[in-house]
Protein backbone atom coordinates (compact mmCIF):
# COMPACT_ATOMS: atom_id res chain seq x y z
CA UNK A 1 0.00 0.00 0.00
CA UNK A 2 1.41 3.66 -1.16
CA UNK A 3 3.02 5.37 2.25
CA UNK A 4 0.71 8.68 2.70
CA UNK A 5 2.39 11.97 2.67
CA UNK A 6 1.54 15.55 2.74
CA UNK A 7 3.34 16.73 -0.54
CA UNK A 8 0.78 15.88 -3.49
CA UNK A 9 -2.20 17.52 -1.60
CA UNK A 10 -0.24 21.07 -0.38
CA UNK A 11 1.07 20.64 -4.46
CA UNK A 12 -2.63 20.22 -5.00
CA UNK A 13 -4.23 23.29 -2.98
CA UNK A 14 -1.55 25.45 -4.25
CA UNK A 15 -2.19 24.90 -7.66
CA UNK A 16 -6.08 25.31 -6.89
CA UNK A 17 -5.20 28.65 -5.33
CA UNK A 18 -3.20 29.44 -8.23
CA UNK A 19 -5.70 29.25 -11.29
CA UNK A 20 -8.15 30.52 -8.44
CA UNK A 21 -6.28 33.89 -8.96
CA UNK A 22 -5.08 33.61 -12.50
CA UNK A 23 -8.66 32.14 -14.04
CA UNK A 24 -10.55 34.91 -12.30
CA UNK A 25 -7.87 37.46 -13.54
CA UNK A 26 -8.66 36.14 -17.01
CA UNK A 27 -12.48 35.67 -16.77
CA UNK A 28 -12.59 39.26 -15.22
CA UNK A 29 -10.27 41.15 -18.64
CA UNK A 30 -12.39 38.83 -20.85
CA UNK A 31 -15.88 39.64 -19.50
CA UNK A 32 -15.23 43.69 -19.67
CA UNK A 33 -13.58 42.78 -23.71
CA UNK A 34 -16.87 40.97 -24.44
CA UNK A 35 -18.64 43.37 -22.74
CA UNK A 36 -17.35 46.39 -25.04
CA UNK A 37 -17.49 44.18 -27.83
CA UNK A 38 -21.11 43.06 -27.69
CA UNK A 39 -22.78 46.88 -26.34
CA UNK A 40 -21.38 48.27 -29.62
CA UNK A 41 -22.02 45.17 -31.57
CA UNK A 42 -25.94 46.11 -30.40
CA UNK A 43 -25.56 49.35 -30.95
CA UNK A 44 -24.70 49.13 -34.43
CA UNK A 45 -27.20 46.61 -35.38
CA UNK A 46 -30.16 48.37 -34.15
CA UNK A 47 -29.14 51.30 -35.96
CA UNK A 48 -29.41 49.26 -39.21
CA UNK A 49 -31.96 46.47 -38.23
CA UNK A 50 -35.08 48.55 -39.71
CA UNK A 51 -33.23 50.19 -43.02
CA UNK A 52 -35.28 50.14 -46.07
CA UNK A 53 -35.08 47.54 -48.54
CA UNK A 54 -33.03 49.24 -51.12
CA UNK A 55 -30.84 50.66 -48.49
CA UNK A 56 -30.22 47.20 -46.91
CA UNK A 57 -29.01 46.03 -50.98
CA UNK A 58 -26.44 49.05 -50.87
CA UNK A 59 -25.68 47.90 -47.43
CA UNK A 60 -24.17 44.28 -48.03
CA UNK A 61 -21.42 45.26 -50.27
CA UNK A 62 -20.26 48.27 -48.75
CA UNK A 63 -19.86 45.67 -45.39
CA UNK A 64 -18.46 43.44 -47.44
CA UNK A 65 -15.77 45.74 -49.00
CA UNK A 66 -15.11 46.95 -45.37
CA UNK A 67 -14.53 43.55 -44.08
CA UNK A 68 -11.79 43.04 -46.87
CA UNK A 69 -9.92 46.44 -46.40
CA UNK A 70 -9.71 45.95 -42.92
CA UNK A 71 -8.66 42.41 -43.05
CA UNK A 72 -6.38 42.80 -45.14
CA UNK A 73 -4.56 45.73 -44.53
CA UNK A 74 -4.96 45.12 -40.47
CA UNK A 75 -2.91 42.24 -40.87
CA UNK A 76 -0.63 43.48 -43.21
CA UNK A 77 0.33 46.53 -41.07
CA UNK A 78 0.35 43.68 -38.10
CA UNK A 79 2.79 41.64 -39.54
CA UNK A 80 2.26 38.58 -37.75
CA UNK A 81 4.28 36.00 -37.02
CA UNK A 82 2.08 34.30 -35.12
CA UNK A 83 -1.33 33.18 -36.38
CA UNK A 84 -4.56 34.31 -34.00
CA UNK A 85 -6.80 31.67 -34.08
CA UNK A 86 -7.15 29.68 -30.80
CA UNK A 87 -5.95 26.10 -32.54
CA UNK A 88 -3.08 27.29 -33.51
CA UNK A 89 -2.42 29.07 -30.49
CA UNK A 90 -3.11 26.03 -28.50
CA UNK A 91 -1.83 23.37 -30.95
CA UNK A 92 1.08 25.33 -32.73
CA UNK A 93 2.12 28.13 -30.70
CA UNK A 94 2.79 27.48 -27.15
CA UNK A 95 -0.60 29.50 -26.03
CA UNK A 96 1.42 32.66 -27.95
CA UNK A 97 -0.82 35.14 -29.98
CA UNK A 98 -0.73 38.39 -31.15
CA UNK A 99 -2.05 41.11 -29.52
CA UNK A 100 -1.84 44.08 -31.61
CA UNK A 101 -4.32 42.70 -34.32
CA UNK A 102 -6.72 41.64 -31.41
CA UNK A 103 -9.25 44.58 -32.30
CA UNK A 104 -9.53 43.67 -36.17
CA UNK A 105 -11.76 40.60 -35.79
CA UNK A 106 -14.03 42.43 -33.31
CA UNK A 107 -14.32 45.37 -35.31
CA UNK A 108 -14.71 43.12 -38.42
CA UNK A 109 -17.40 41.17 -37.03
CA UNK A 110 -19.79 44.46 -36.10
CA UNK A 111 -19.62 45.18 -39.87
CA UNK A 112 -20.59 42.17 -40.85
CA UNK A 113 -23.47 41.70 -38.52
CA UNK A 114 -24.50 45.42 -38.96
CA UNK A 115 -24.32 45.25 -42.40
CA UNK A 116 -26.62 42.25 -42.82
CA UNK A 117 -24.21 39.33 -43.50
CA UNK A 118 -25.33 35.97 -41.53
CA UNK A 119 -22.80 35.16 -39.01
CA UNK A 120 -22.55 35.29 -34.95
CA UNK A 121 -21.10 37.09 -32.44
CA UNK A 122 -19.28 34.31 -30.54
CA UNK A 123 -16.69 34.30 -32.78
CA UNK A 124 -15.18 37.79 -31.99
CA UNK A 125 -15.61 37.07 -28.12
CA UNK A 126 -13.43 33.64 -28.05
CA UNK A 127 -11.11 35.79 -29.81
CA UNK A 128 -10.84 38.62 -27.23
CA UNK A 129 -10.89 35.79 -24.44
CA UNK A 130 -7.59 34.19 -26.01
CA UNK A 131 -5.93 37.15 -27.05
CA UNK A 132 -6.53 38.12 -23.33
CA UNK A 133 -5.12 34.96 -22.31
CA UNK A 134 -2.28 35.09 -24.09
CA UNK A 135 -1.69 38.73 -23.03
CA UNK A 136 -1.50 37.45 -19.59
CA UNK A 137 0.30 34.86 -19.92
CA UNK A 138 3.09 36.48 -22.05
CA UNK A 139 3.51 39.58 -19.08
CA UNK A 140 3.40 37.04 -16.57
CA UNK A 141 6.34 34.81 -18.01
CA UNK A 142 4.64 31.29 -17.72
CA UNK A 143 5.61 28.54 -18.94
CA UNK A 144 4.36 26.91 -22.13
CA UNK A 145 2.08 24.08 -20.08
CA UNK A 146 0.57 26.97 -18.02
CA UNK A 147 0.22 29.31 -21.51
CA UNK A 148 -2.35 26.69 -22.59
CA UNK A 149 -4.26 26.75 -20.22
CA UNK A 150 -4.46 30.54 -19.99
CA UNK A 151 -5.88 30.50 -23.38
CA UNK A 152 -8.16 27.98 -22.97
CA UNK A 153 -9.09 29.82 -20.02
CA UNK A 154 -9.58 32.97 -22.14
CA UNK A 155 -11.78 31.49 -24.87
CA UNK A 156 -13.92 29.56 -22.01
CA UNK A 157 -14.29 32.87 -20.92
CA UNK A 158 -15.62 34.25 -24.21
CA UNK A 159 -17.83 31.96 -25.02
CA UNK A 160 -19.18 31.87 -21.50
CA UNK A 161 -20.03 35.48 -21.73
CA UNK A 162 -21.64 35.81 -25.06
CA UNK A 163 -24.31 33.01 -24.29
CA UNK A 164 -24.54 33.49 -20.40
CA UNK A 165 -23.97 29.61 -19.93
CA UNK A 166 -21.30 29.93 -17.81
CA UNK A 167 -20.50 26.33 -17.25
CA UNK A 168 -21.66 25.05 -20.85
CA UNK A 169 -19.76 28.01 -22.49
CA UNK A 170 -16.67 26.74 -20.15
CA UNK A 171 -16.82 23.04 -21.62
CA UNK A 172 -16.92 24.13 -25.18
CA UNK A 173 -13.94 26.05 -24.97
CA UNK A 174 -12.03 22.92 -23.85
CA UNK A 175 -14.36 20.55 -25.98
CA UNK A 176 -13.77 22.32 -29.37
CA UNK A 177 -9.60 21.53 -28.98
CA UNK A 178 -9.98 18.32 -30.46
CA UNK A 179 -12.12 15.81 -30.96
CA UNK A 180 -12.75 12.60 -28.51
CA UNK A 181 -10.66 14.23 -25.86
CA UNK A 182 -11.12 16.64 -23.67
CA UNK A 183 -8.02 17.93 -21.35
CA UNK A 184 -9.27 17.25 -17.60
CA UNK A 185 -6.43 19.83 -16.03
CA UNK A 186 -8.26 22.88 -18.74
CA UNK A 187 -11.82 22.40 -16.82
CA UNK A 188 -11.15 23.69 -13.18
CA UNK A 189 -9.50 27.23 -15.00
CA UNK A 190 -12.38 26.73 -17.79
CA UNK A 191 -15.22 27.03 -15.63
CA UNK A 192 -13.56 29.38 -13.30
CA UNK A 193 -13.01 32.01 -15.88
CA UNK A 194 -16.24 31.47 -17.77
CA UNK A 195 -18.04 31.96 -14.31
CA UNK A 196 -16.04 34.86 -13.35
CA UNK A 197 -16.67 36.27 -17.36
CA UNK A 198 -20.51 35.31 -17.25
CA UNK A 199 -20.60 37.35 -13.58
CA UNK A 200 -18.46 40.54 -15.25
CA UNK A 201 -21.00 40.61 -18.01
CA UNK A 202 -24.04 40.81 -15.84
CA UNK A 203 -22.25 43.82 -13.82
CA UNK A 204 -21.68 46.12 -17.36
CA UNK A 205 -25.39 45.25 -18.22
CA UNK A 206 -25.22 42.54 -20.77
CA UNK A 207 -28.85 41.02 -20.90
CA UNK A 208 -29.16 37.33 -21.91
CA UNK A 209 -32.56 35.27 -22.83
CA UNK A 210 -33.39 31.67 -21.29
CA UNK A 211 -35.84 29.64 -23.09
CA UNK A 212 -37.45 27.19 -20.17
CA UNK A 213 -39.43 24.14 -21.59
CA UNK A 214 -42.99 24.08 -20.56
CA UNK A 215 -43.52 20.51 -18.46
CA UNK A 216 -42.42 17.64 -20.42
CA UNK A 217 -44.52 14.22 -19.77
CA UNK A 218 -42.66 11.44 -17.35
CA UNK A 219 -39.67 10.32 -19.22
CA UNK A 220 -41.34 8.04 -22.33
CA UNK A 221 -39.17 5.36 -24.10
CA UNK A 222 -41.41 6.45 -27.24
CA UNK A 223 -40.34 10.26 -26.50
CA UNK A 224 -36.94 9.32 -26.30
CA UNK A 225 -36.91 7.50 -29.26
CA UNK A 226 -38.56 10.42 -31.04
CA UNK A 227 -36.24 13.02 -29.93
CA UNK A 228 -33.20 10.85 -31.30
CA UNK A 229 -34.36 10.49 -34.65
CA UNK A 230 -34.58 14.83 -34.57
CA UNK A 231 -30.75 14.34 -33.57
CA UNK A 232 -30.42 12.03 -36.18
CA UNK A 233 -31.80 14.56 -38.93
CA UNK A 234 -30.32 17.43 -36.81
CA UNK A 235 -26.91 15.37 -36.97
CA UNK A 236 -27.82 15.31 -41.27
CA UNK A 237 -28.51 19.11 -41.58
CA UNK A 238 -25.10 20.22 -39.79
CA UNK A 239 -23.11 17.93 -42.50
CA UNK A 240 -24.49 19.85 -45.39
CA UNK A 241 -24.63 23.04 -43.39
CA UNK A 242 -20.23 22.72 -42.74
CA UNK A 243 -19.98 21.27 -46.60
CA UNK A 244 -21.74 24.06 -47.86
CA UNK A 245 -19.52 26.33 -45.28
CA UNK A 246 -16.11 25.07 -46.49
CA UNK A 247 -17.34 24.33 -50.00
CA UNK A 248 -18.19 28.36 -50.50
CA UNK A 249 -15.01 29.10 -48.87
CA UNK A 250 -13.06 26.67 -51.08
CA UNK A 251 -14.64 28.27 -54.81
CA UNK A 252 -14.58 31.75 -53.56
CA UNK A 253 -10.38 31.15 -53.18
CA UNK A 254 -10.35 29.17 -56.38
CA UNK A 255 -11.80 32.26 -58.17
CA UNK A 256 -9.86 34.62 -56.34
CA UNK A 257 -6.65 32.57 -57.89
CA UNK A 258 -8.01 32.62 -60.80
CA UNK A 259 -8.86 35.93 -61.44
CA UNK A 260 -6.22 37.23 -59.35
CA UNK A 261 -8.33 39.19 -57.68
CA UNK A 262 -7.75 41.89 -54.67
CA UNK A 263 -8.60 39.89 -51.67
CA UNK A 264 -10.71 43.00 -50.12
CA UNK A 265 -12.87 42.47 -53.17
CA UNK A 266 -13.95 38.90 -52.65
CA UNK A 267 -16.25 39.80 -49.74
CA UNK A 268 -17.32 42.60 -51.56
CA UNK A 269 -18.54 40.67 -54.05
CA UNK A 270 -20.50 38.22 -51.62
CA UNK A 271 -22.35 41.48 -50.64
CA UNK A 272 -23.33 41.84 -54.23
CA UNK A 273 -24.69 37.87 -53.87
CA UNK A 274 -26.39 38.22 -50.85
CA UNK A 275 -28.34 41.62 -52.02
CA UNK A 276 -28.89 39.37 -55.09
CA UNK A 277 -30.03 36.45 -53.15
CA UNK A 278 -32.61 38.73 -50.68
CA UNK A 279 -34.37 39.53 -53.36
CA UNK A 280 -36.03 35.94 -53.20
CA UNK A 281 -35.13 35.04 -49.53
CA UNK A 282 -36.50 37.39 -46.38
CA UNK A 283 -34.32 39.41 -44.66
CA UNK A 284 -35.20 37.72 -41.72
CA UNK A 285 -32.49 35.14 -42.56
CA UNK A 286 -29.55 38.24 -42.43
CA UNK A 287 -27.58 39.08 -39.44
CA UNK A 288 -27.78 37.25 -36.26
CA UNK A 289 -31.86 36.09 -37.05
CA UNK A 290 -32.34 35.58 -33.41
CA UNK A 291 -35.90 36.22 -33.55
CA UNK A 292 -36.12 33.45 -36.00
CA UNK A 293 -34.66 30.98 -33.28
CA UNK A 294 -37.23 32.58 -30.74
CA UNK A 295 -40.51 31.91 -33.00
CA UNK A 296 -38.65 28.97 -33.78
CA UNK A 297 -38.68 27.81 -29.77
CA UNK A 298 -41.71 29.40 -28.99
CA UNK A 299 -43.15 26.26 -31.45
CA UNK A 300 -44.20 29.12 -34.27
CA UNK A 301 -44.36 26.76 -37.57
CA UNK A 302 -40.91 27.30 -39.10
CA UNK A 303 -40.98 26.39 -43.34
CA UNK A 304 -38.81 23.28 -44.41
CA UNK A 305 -37.10 26.24 -46.83
CA UNK A 306 -35.67 28.24 -43.89
CA UNK A 307 -33.30 25.59 -43.41
CA UNK A 308 -31.83 26.28 -47.30
CA UNK A 309 -31.93 29.94 -46.90
CA UNK A 310 -30.20 30.57 -43.27
CA UNK A 311 -27.26 28.03 -44.88
CA UNK A 312 -27.12 29.51 -47.86
CA UNK A 313 -26.81 32.70 -46.29
CA UNK A 314 -24.22 32.26 -43.72
CA UNK A 315 -21.87 29.87 -46.28
CA UNK A 316 -21.66 32.89 -48.49
CA UNK A 317 -21.23 35.39 -45.97
CA UNK A 318 -18.14 33.62 -44.06
CA UNK A 319 -17.57 31.66 -47.68
CA UNK A 320 -16.68 34.92 -49.25
CA UNK A 321 -14.16 36.09 -47.03
CA UNK A 322 -16.88 38.62 -44.02
CA UNK A 323 -16.00 37.47 -40.53
CA UNK A 324 -18.13 36.48 -38.18
CA UNK A 325 -18.91 33.79 -35.68
CA UNK A 326 -20.26 30.20 -36.90
CA UNK A 327 -22.20 29.06 -33.62
CA UNK A 328 -25.07 31.54 -33.33
CA UNK A 329 -26.14 30.18 -36.79
CA UNK A 330 -25.79 26.84 -35.54
CA UNK A 331 -28.19 28.12 -33.07
CA UNK A 332 -30.46 29.03 -35.23
CA UNK A 333 -30.48 26.43 -38.16
CA UNK A 334 -30.51 23.60 -35.17
CA UNK A 335 -33.67 25.35 -33.67
CA UNK A 336 -35.23 25.70 -37.37
CA UNK A 337 -34.74 22.44 -38.24
CA UNK A 338 -35.79 20.57 -34.75
CA UNK A 339 -39.10 22.70 -35.20
CA UNK A 340 -39.67 21.75 -38.98
CA UNK A 341 -39.18 18.26 -38.80
CA UNK A 342 -40.67 17.88 -35.14
CA UNK A 343 -44.88 17.23 -36.88
CA UNK A 344 -43.06 14.59 -38.48
CA UNK A 345 -41.98 12.72 -35.76
CA UNK A 346 -45.20 13.42 -33.45
CA UNK A 347 -43.51 15.86 -30.70
CA UNK A 348 -44.29 19.03 -29.51
CA UNK A 349 -42.24 22.01 -32.59
CA UNK A 350 -40.96 23.72 -29.33
CA UNK A 351 -39.29 20.76 -27.97
CA UNK A 352 -38.12 20.02 -31.42
CA UNK A 353 -36.64 23.59 -31.75
CA UNK A 354 -34.62 22.72 -28.24
CA UNK A 355 -33.39 19.29 -29.12
CA UNK A 356 -32.48 20.85 -32.74
CA UNK A 357 -30.65 23.63 -31.49
CA UNK A 358 -28.42 21.08 -29.25
CA UNK A 359 -27.85 18.62 -31.77
CA UNK A 360 -26.72 21.21 -34.31
CA UNK A 361 -24.17 22.47 -32.24
CA UNK A 362 -23.16 19.14 -30.95
CA UNK A 363 -22.58 17.80 -34.36
CA UNK A 364 -21.54 21.25 -36.30
CA UNK A 365 -18.78 21.57 -33.70
CA UNK A 366 -18.18 18.20 -32.18
CA UNK A 367 -19.01 19.12 -29.12
CA UNK A 368 -21.80 16.66 -27.24
CA UNK A 369 -21.32 17.70 -23.70
CA UNK A 370 -20.98 21.13 -23.65
CA UNK A 371 -24.26 21.12 -25.98
CA UNK A 372 -25.94 19.25 -23.22
CA UNK A 373 -25.01 21.24 -20.56
CA UNK A 374 -25.99 24.08 -22.99
CA UNK A 375 -29.28 22.72 -23.37
CA UNK A 376 -29.54 22.58 -19.35
CA UNK A 377 -28.77 26.12 -18.69
CA UNK A 378 -30.41 27.40 -21.93
CA UNK A 379 -33.83 25.50 -21.22
CA UNK A 380 -34.35 25.51 -17.42
CA UNK A 381 -32.52 22.53 -15.57
CA UNK A 382 -32.42 19.19 -16.33
CA UNK A 383 -36.25 18.01 -16.89
CA UNK A 384 -35.24 17.16 -20.86
CA UNK A 385 -31.45 16.72 -20.32
CA UNK A 386 -32.26 12.97 -20.86
CA UNK A 387 -34.18 13.47 -24.33
CA UNK A 388 -31.54 16.07 -25.05
CA UNK A 389 -28.44 13.77 -24.23
CA UNK A 390 -30.23 10.99 -26.64
CA UNK A 391 -29.95 13.40 -29.63
CA UNK A 392 -26.78 15.35 -29.22
CA UNK A 393 -25.14 12.26 -28.72
CA UNK A 394 -26.65 11.02 -32.10
CA UNK A 395 -26.26 13.85 -34.09
CA UNK A 396 -22.51 14.09 -33.05
CA UNK A 397 -21.99 10.34 -34.23
CA UNK A 398 -24.16 11.19 -37.66
CA UNK A 399 -21.88 13.97 -39.40
CA UNK A 400 -18.69 11.79 -38.39
CA UNK A 401 -15.55 13.41 -38.97
CA UNK A 402 -16.09 16.81 -40.48
CA UNK A 403 -16.54 19.93 -38.43
CA UNK A 404 -17.16 23.60 -38.97
CA UNK A 405 -13.66 24.38 -37.55
CA UNK A 406 -10.91 23.00 -40.24
CA UNK A 407 -8.26 23.43 -37.23
CA UNK A 408 -9.88 20.99 -34.98
CA UNK A 409 -7.94 18.07 -34.26
CA UNK A 410 -8.97 14.38 -34.45
CA UNK A 411 -7.48 13.16 -31.25
CA UNK A 412 -9.71 9.83 -31.67
CA UNK A 413 -12.22 8.26 -33.96
CA UNK A 414 -15.93 7.81 -33.94
CA UNK A 415 -16.39 4.13 -34.66
CA UNK A 416 -14.09 1.62 -33.85
CA UNK A 417 -14.86 0.42 -37.56
CA UNK A 418 -12.56 3.47 -39.30
CA UNK A 419 -9.27 4.40 -38.49
CA UNK A 420 -7.40 7.59 -38.56
CA UNK A 421 -3.72 9.23 -37.78
CA UNK A 422 -4.37 10.79 -34.24
CA UNK A 423 -3.95 15.02 -33.79
CA UNK A 424 -4.04 16.11 -37.14
CA UNK A 425 -6.26 18.75 -38.19
CA UNK A 426 -9.76 17.91 -39.40
CA UNK A 427 -8.92 19.07 -43.00
CA UNK A 428 -6.27 17.15 -43.26
CA UNK A 429 -7.02 14.30 -41.78
CA UNK A 430 -7.79 10.56 -44.18
CA UNK A 431 -10.22 8.86 -41.78
CA UNK A 432 -9.92 5.08 -43.78
CA UNK A 433 -12.05 1.99 -42.98
CA UNK A 434 -10.73 -0.32 -40.37
CA UNK A 435 -8.57 -3.50 -41.32
CA UNK A 436 -11.03 -5.55 -39.92
CA UNK A 437 -14.37 -4.23 -41.58
CA UNK A 438 -12.50 -4.54 -45.16
CA UNK A 439 -12.00 -8.08 -44.23
CA UNK A 440 -15.34 -8.84 -43.55
CA UNK A 441 -16.30 -6.68 -46.14
CA UNK A 442 -14.15 -8.66 -48.82
CA UNK A 443 -15.85 -12.21 -47.13
CA UNK A 444 -19.02 -10.95 -47.82
CA UNK A 445 -18.43 -10.28 -51.29
CA UNK A 446 -17.10 -13.91 -52.31
CA UNK A 447 -19.87 -15.25 -50.92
Amino acid sequence: MRRFDFVEPVVMLATAIQWLVLAMLVGAGVGCGTSLFLHGLFFMTDRTAAVPFWFQVLLLPAGGLLNGLLLHYGYLAGRLDLKDTLFAAVHAQAGRMPFLTMPIKPMAAIITLASGGSAGKEGPCSHIGASIGAAIGEMLHLNSELRLRIVACGVSAGFASVFGTPVAGAIYGVEVLAIGRIRHDFLFPAIVAGIASYQVSLFWGIAYTYYPLTALPPFSEILFFKTTLIGIICGLVALVFVEFVHRARALSELVRIRLGAWPPLMPFGGGVLLSLLIVVIPTDYLGLSLPLMDRALAGEGMPYLGLLWKILLVAVTIGSGFYGGIVTPQFVIGAIAGNAFAPLVGIDPSLGAAIGLVSVVAAASNTPIAAILMGVELFGGTPGTLYVAGAAIAAYLIIGHRSIYPEQRLAYVKTSWMRAPPNMPVDTEKVRLSYGLLRWWRRVKRW
